[in-house]
């Protein structure tokens, strides 16, 4: 008897702790096959550490992850923790979504990416992955265009009489490749360019719209030169192929395009630089992957203490290798040996320190697709760069 009642304790005893266990969700958009695991393991891991907390996981896609994340939010059954991209960060924060995070002197040094994250002097998340592009150049064109082993174009001059001389090789050969207008990716291309002529989208005060400057002008004609004079123009995949094959001297790409060459086993000669600029290495894009907490959830502290779990710099080196990626928000994981012995991704690190992101604004999204339109109206259409960015910006005026 004394056995069966011992038995009978211990199974109530574990119903109560199991009873007593804080459930959070995290809904996140890693599906890939070669990181999935990656994340089932963090938070196995995780919860292995914090046996009080459970994690219910949620795999989003691109093609509708933003829609669910809107529709949840708005019913009030979204997730404790939610991976937002850096553009929707605003959006989520200006209609109450999203809940304050308070980043102590430690953090604000270990991370970069703190300003996307921020918004009316308030931060809503905390970065996890950055992302940004460089300048990819195939080193065997240049030598056959007389350019040395060393050579890498720092400035805009040296850049297009690069372009200029792979082009001139061959009618097969093309110097850049354009990017056809495909969303979410032509604006992107444009903007490096735009920053590094010295253009800005808006005011230091936020109050003017700065898209129709002589700066951006000067920016979209020189990007437009090349795209009309040495242009191979397809989409993103097609522009990365073509180089692959030896088509194309420079592209502006990102680590995916590293990641494609080591998985197929690619035998190229692979030049790899920081974006130009007027005298010295210019700015490019940068965005990245937050983790946002509820501003209504129930369980903050153990969010919190997941979100830190998943971002720590040993867990952000795990992902990085397995993903073959090269951003980390962590100063920490960036000088692992896995990035520091890599020249290509040394230049994203560097790259990280020369880039800007767009304003942290609630209307991002549309500004984003009249800015692309503006890009594509001057390059594929029958309007005058100045025109069609002078357009532009009385559209987003409009919308402020």
């Amino acid at each position: 008897m004394k056995k069966i009642y011992l038995i009978a304790v211990l199974v109530i005893l574990q119903a109560q702790l199991l009873s007593a266990k804080t459930t959070i969700s995290w809904w996140q958009f890693w599906t890939d096959p070669s990181i999935k695991p990656v994340i089932e393991e963090m938070t196995a891991e995780f919860e292995k550490q914090n046996p009080d907390i459970e994690v219910e996981l949620t795999d989003l896609t691109w093609a509708n992850g933003r829609e669910k994340i809107v529709i949840a939010f708005a019913s009030g059954t979204g997730p404790d923790v939610v991976e937002l991209g850096s553009d929707w960060i605003a959006e989520f924060a200006v209609n109450g979504h999203l809940a304050e995070y308070t980043v102590d002197e430690k953090a604000q040094e270990e991370f970069h990416g703190w300003e996307m994250a921020t918004f009316q002097n308030k931060v809503y998340a905390k970065p996890w992955f950055l992302g940004t592009r460089v300048l990819f150049g195939n080193r065997d064109l240049l030598t056959k265009a007389g350019y040395d082993k060393n050579f890498a174009p720092v400035t805009f001059d040296q850049f297009k009489e690069a372009v200029y001389k792979v082009d001139s090789l061959s009618k097969k050969i093309y110097g850049f490749g354009s990017n056809a207008p495909e969303k979410h990716r032509l604006y992107k291309k444009y903007l490096p360019f735009f920053w590094s002529f010295g253009a800005k989208i808006f005011s230091d005060d936020n109050r003017l719209c700065l898209l129709a400057s002589d700066y951006a002008v000067n920016a979209l004609n020189y990007y437009k030169e090349l795209h009309d004079s040495c242009g191979y123009v397809a989409n993103q995949r097609g522009i990365e192929d073509a180089f692959l094959d030896g088509k194309v001297g420079f592209v502006i790409s990102g680590d995916w395009l590293l990641k494609r060459i080591e998985n197929e086993k690619l035998n190229f000669n692979l030049l790899s630089t920081l974006i130009p600029g007027e005298k010295y290495p210019g700015k490019s894009f940068m965005g990245g992957e937050f983790l946002a907490i509820n501003k209504n959830s129930k369980n903050k502290k153990a969010a919190q203490k997941f979100v830190d779990f998943i971002t720590s710099p040993e867990n952000q080196v795990k992902f990085c290798k397995a993903n073959r990626s090269a951003n980390p928000s962590s100063k920490t994981a960036a000088s692992d040996d896995y990035f520091t012995s890599n020249t290509h991704l040394q230049t994203f690190i560097k790259q990280l320190q020369l880039a800007n992101h767009p304003p942290v604004d609630p209307n991002w999204v549309l500004f984003e697709s009249i800015i692309e339109k503006a890009v594509e109206d001057a390059l594929f259409g029958d309007r005058q760069t100045a025109t069609a960015l002078y357009e532009a910006r009385k559209k987003i005026e409009a919308l402020r």
